[in-house]
Parts: C-alpha cells; sequence; structure tokens
C-alpha cells in the first residue's frame, strides 16, 4: 500500500538536509507537518514543495543539467515507460 506522508528523518533525506533542519522549518510553518504522537509527518507533496525553497539556486542548476541530461540520453525510454 502507498502512503502519502513521510517521516521527518524521510524529508531529510529526500531534501539532503538534517532533521534539525526539517524541524526548523516545520517551527517555522515553511514546511507543513501533522504531529502523530511525538513524531511528526509530512504529505509527500509539501516535500516536495519544499525542495524548491530550500534547494539553493546551484543545486537547482544542477538538477536541471542531470534532467536535461537524462532526457537527452533515455527520452524515447522516458515516453516508452509513460505510455505504460
Amino acid at each position: 500500500m502507498k502512503t502519502d506522508f513521510v517521516s521527518t528523518s524521510e524529508a531529510a533525506r529526500i531534501l539532503g538536509v538534517s532533521r534539525i533542519t526539517i524541524f526548523n522549518n516545520i517551527k517555522k510553518s515553511k514546511i507543513p507537518a501533522i504531529k502523530v504522537g511525538r513524531n511528526f509527518v509530512i504529505k509527500k507533496d509539501d516535500v516536495l514543495k519544499a525542495a524548491g525553497e530550500l534547494l539553493t539556486s546551484k543545486q537547482k542548476i544542477n538538477i536541471d543539467k542531470a534532467v536535461a541530461k537524462a532526457t537527452k540520453q533515455y527520452g524515447e525510454v522516458f515516453k516508452r515507460l509513460g505510455k505504460e
């Protein structure tokens, strides 16, 4: 079963930041989170939105370059996979 939420640890790993950074951003309301017991969970969509805000310009440029390179090399494969 697919889950729509991730833990703070998973969010930190996805974003390449520390858990403390995640907690600080939750505290500042930059990342919406739901408290479950003593822990927080974050919607996957909100993690992706946070990625756009937490990444530096250089990181975004590097991601764009990697996507462009992958698209150039595997564009046809991506199209075929998208049809499945």
